[in-house]
């Protein structure tokens, strides 16, 4: 049945597919390896044929699919190619743009015995080959679940902590409490691998059908460590570069490295912008909107107590000259960090450099 699907109601309804095309797209691997991993194991006993993008050819491809297996004759034959929009260098064609007009005819004329997996980054929707593989295929977004809002788009909390209450009692059989996913969520950000791993820790704990709660979450998650990142993201936020570098310089002494610390700083930060953007959204629409609603549509939440009141002083502190331009120094950041400055040394000056800007007059 052809269908477009969040990766969360891929997994919940147990979906797959029997033949044709299905593509699996987005940038959180984690959610991408369990629902390929379902795709793969449903209706075969053979394991699956996997190409790698940067070097399958197509001829070698729809070999694969058009052979029918010598010892499962009734089952169906699955063809994966990973990395299928990835380039291995510039100006060169990934598998995807390479074969288009293939895969086109592909999935409008499928093997009846085979499906063909593609493994991709992104995937725009309004290519003739997406619209088709949504006609006729199944299409899976492997990403945080987002809310929309309007033009933009937000984490939608609510949706990724039912998920998470409904993995633990899956995976790891306990009862993780709602409060106590959206702990998780506030303290790591949507990194679906690593709440996984936080929630496999706590589990650790209890006994079978015993609860995950919301103070078991702060006693035991992150320890120190995830106190002083937050620590180190508000001071720089409000404003006091002295403490945020104290706080980096720190984290960086335990043996954190520049690049992880980023991923999270680079989600608190990124709220801040999306706010902007939804104020001055408002303001040219004629509509009239708090900073605090505003802050609460890009995401923040009043907890603990006082955390919304905290994020609009710093708002206000950081004005929208400087809020509205960090998209553009984050993306600054992220490609110095894995380029010019990606040995730990050169790194850590990036971060003190963007905890400068967002400084105090």
């Amino acid at each position: 049945m052809p269908e477009i699907m969040h990766v969360f109601d891929f997994m919940d309804s147990m979906a797959t597919v029997e033949h044709g095309v299905a593509v699996f797209w987005g940038d959180e691997l984690f959610l991408k390896r369990l629902a390929l991993s379902q795709v793969k194991r449903a209706g075969s006993e053979d394991p699956p044929t996997c190409f790698v993008g940067t070097s399958a050819v197509w001829r070698d491809v729809f070999d694969e699919l058009s052979t029918y297996s010598l010892f499962n004759s009734g089952g169906i034959r699955r063809v994966v190619v990973e990395d299928a929009d990835k380039r291995t260098e510039r100006g060169a064609e990934d598998f995807v743009s390479k074969n288009r007009s293939e895969l086109e005819a592909y999935v409008e004329k499928p093997q009846k015995t085979a499906v063909l997996i593609l493994d991709v980054l992104k995937w725009p929707s309004n290519t003739r080959l997406s619209k088709l593989v949504a006609q006729h295929g199944l299409t899976v977004d492997c990403r945080p679940p987002q809310l929309a809002q309007g033009k933009t788009k937000s984490l939608d909390t609510k949706k990724l902590c039912q998920w998470l209450v409904r993995w633990a009692q899956q995976q790891h059989q306990v009862v993780l409490e709602p409060e106590a996913a959206n702990s998780l969520v506030e303290m790591i950000g949507p990194e679906i691998g690593l709440l996984d791993q936080e929630i496999a820790k706590l589990s650790l704990y209890l006994e079978v059908g015993e609860k995950i709660t919301r103070e078991l979450v702060h006693d035991l998650v992150g320890g120190w460590q995830t106190k002083t990142t937050w620590e180190l993201l508000d001071a720089a936020a409000s404003g006091d570069a002295c403490e945020a570098l104290r706080q980096l310089d720190r984290l960086l002494q335990s043996g954190q490295h520049p690049n992880a610390l980023f991923g999270q700083i680079s989600w608190a930060l990124r709220r801040y912008a999306a706010a902007t953007r939804i104020f001055e959204q408002a303001e040219r629409e004629g509509r009239r909107v708090t900073l605090s609603d505003a802050l609460q549509q890009a995401g923040f939440r009043n907890w603990p107590q006082g955390t919304l009141q905290r994020a609009e002083k710093a708002l206000k502190q950081l004005r929208r000259e400087r809020a509205g331009k960090f998209y553009h120094w984050l993306l600054e950041v992220d490609l110095a960090l894995k380029g010019s400055h990606s040995t730990p040394s050169r790194s850590r000056f990036v971060l003190e450099q963007l905890f400068l800007r967002m400084a105090r007059a």
